[in-house]
């Protein structure tokens, strides 16, 4: 079998195509380079295999939520299934923090619904603007 990354070429998992099965290797990039000094450089097989890791890891939580729904005979996956998800196969030094920016973020989407209806009749717009993820921390000094 030939190990083809960044091609479009089927694989095993039920004719899905390598590109769909990964997160975009662009992405994944970026978010390596925000953590990294502005001189770092990063090669592309280091780019492949971190996005491969992820793209992995990702599914890895989202079955184990998605069969924790089934099970409950619910269809759609929400944030604290995967909170859960990730408790329950032992990431609690990601599920604990995940569960704290899912309820910052839910109350946010309260704040803003609620600023949105009050501001179709206000003159101050900025309310409405989206909601953005903060940037991640970076360690440069």
């Amino acid at each position: 079998m030939v190990d083809n990354v960044g091609g479009s070429s089927s694989n095993d998992n039920g004719g899905i195509k390598e590109q769909d099965r990964l997160l975009p290797i662009a992405n994944v990039g970026r978010i390596m380079k925000q953590i990294l000094p502005q001189n770092a450089k990063i090669s592309k097989e280091a780019k492949e295999t971190m996005q491969e890791c992820v793209s992995e890891f990702i599914g890895f939580v989202t079955s184990e939520a998605s069969e924790k729904c089934r099970k409950e005979r619910r269809k759609t996956v929400n944030g604290d299934d995967i909170c859960w998800a990730l408790g329950t196969l032992g990431f609690d030094d990601y599920a604990d923090p995940m569960r704290r920016y899912l309820h910052r973020y839910r109350e946010l989407e309260v704040d803003r619904t609620t600023n949105q209806e009050r501001g179709n009749s206000s003159e101050d717009k900025d309310t409405n603007e989206p909601f953005k993820l903060p940037a991640p921390k970076s360690k440069r000094n």
